[in-house]
């Protein structure tokens, strides 16, 4: 069993009490859900039986070639640097979480599961503004690869690479106004502005040691885990759903991402190349303090001096590397991230049972247990 040393325990503790707040809207937990449907294990299967692709495989088909039509222009290679990631070789993880949200609202407030059209179009806007972020990552971050396979910077440069990126939201942009609604567009705006955001924040390093970690958490939510958790809120809107409902589709979300956040930071130290599809270690290598190095620093004080200077002198990487090894920061990363995935399914206890909310809980499994 993986026991956490006081200060971290403390600190989980916190920063699952704290992150709370980041929600723009009124406390779930203070707003009890009315309408709660009575379970039945006869309803539908556990979630150990439930396969969350195959739930979601009619929905998400043509996921990708539906956006590369978004994608047209008569600018041809424009077209084709756009359109590069949209190769079907993705996990579609953020759209899949889209539509299960979707349907399991949709079947809890009119008892139909099926898939709206606008909705379908968030689950595209979601997946264009990821993948428009890794592009711009991976020209801030001078990145040689993507996917197992050389990155648009490297292809094309980075000048284009920038703007194909613009492109990809711009066209992300014009999808959304044609929904023509006001609140999904606002609540989706968030997203570019806190992706925005969070790149500044992942630039700076916190001098106070105390503040570290829950700048670590903040930063995640607005790069990774806002995307998430506002489409899961603008699917709920789509589907009807009353505020508390819209509450729990966010926080399922936020959750959900910052744990995935967590066992990428995890994974960055203990799968190789091939599996990641990306270089090992290569947070340490630009410069960033993810949680198994925070964690870590509470046995090895050293490390805050690293972690100031962003492990720019030789041999800083190898020893801050050793040191999360020898550490416990591995195990308390994966404890954190487990008490957010807990969290998140603590927020969709109430829906309707269905087999997308126990595809949603299997998300969560998976989520935990991902190689890469």
């Amino acid at each position: 069993m993986i026991r956490l040393s006081v200060t971290s325990e403390v600190k989980a503790k916190c920063l699952i009490r704290n992150s709370r707040l980041l929600s723009t809207s009124s406390c779930l937990h203070q707003s009890p859900i009315t309408n709660i449907h009575p379970v039945s294990p006869h309803q539908s299967p556990t979630h150990k039986d439930v396969n969350p692709f195959k739930l979601v495989e009619n929905d998400l088909n043509n996921l990708y070639q539906d956006i590369r039509k978004e994608l047209w222009t008569e600018r041809p290679e424009l077209e084709e640097i756009a359109s590069y990631y949209f190769d079907g070789q993705g996990k579609a993880f953020r759209p899949m979480i889209v539509v299960l949200i979707a349907r399991a609202l949709n079947f809890d407030v009119r008892r139909v599961p099926d898939l709206q059209d606008s909705q379908k179009t968030v689950a595209m806007v979601t997946e264009m503004i990821h993948t428009a972020s890794l592009v711009h990552d991976d020209v801030i971050d001078t990145a040689d690869t993507r996917r197992g396979k050389p990155s648009v910077n490297v292809l094309w440069g980075q000048k284009k690479a920038i703007l194909a990126g613009d492109y990809i939201l711009s066209r992300a942009s014009q999808m959304l106004a044609r929904l023509r609604n006001d609140e999904v567009i606002f609540v989706l705006s968030q997203v570019l502005l806190d992706l925005v955001q969070g790149e500044f924040m992942q630039m700076g390093s916190k001098e106070d040691e105390s503040e570290r970690f829950s700048h670590y958490i903040h930063k995640s939510f607005k790069k990774t885990a806002s995307l998430i958790a506002y489409t899961c809120k603008a699917v709920s809107l789509l589907s009807g759903a009353n505020k508390n409902y819209q509450e729990a589709a966010f926080q399922y979300g936020r959750n959900l991402g910052i744990a995935f956040q967590l066992v990428d930071d995890l994974l960055d130290f203990v799968s190789s190349q091939a599996e990641l599809g990306k270089p090992a270690a290569a947070d340490l290598k630009l410069g960033l303090a993810t949680a198994p190095v925070l964690f870590a620093s509470e046995k090895f004080p050293e490390l805050n001096v690293m972690i100031m200077r962003r492990f720019c002198e030789p041999g800083d990487v190898e020893r801050a590397y050793d040191a999360v090894m020898k550490s416990d920061g591995l195990d308390h990363t994966r404890l954190l991230a487990r008490k957010h995935a807990d969290e998140a399914l603590r927020y969709i206890s109430p829906f309707a049972d269905s087999p997308e909310k126990q595809a949603l809980i299997m998300l969560a499994e998976m989520t935990l247990n991902r190689k890469k």
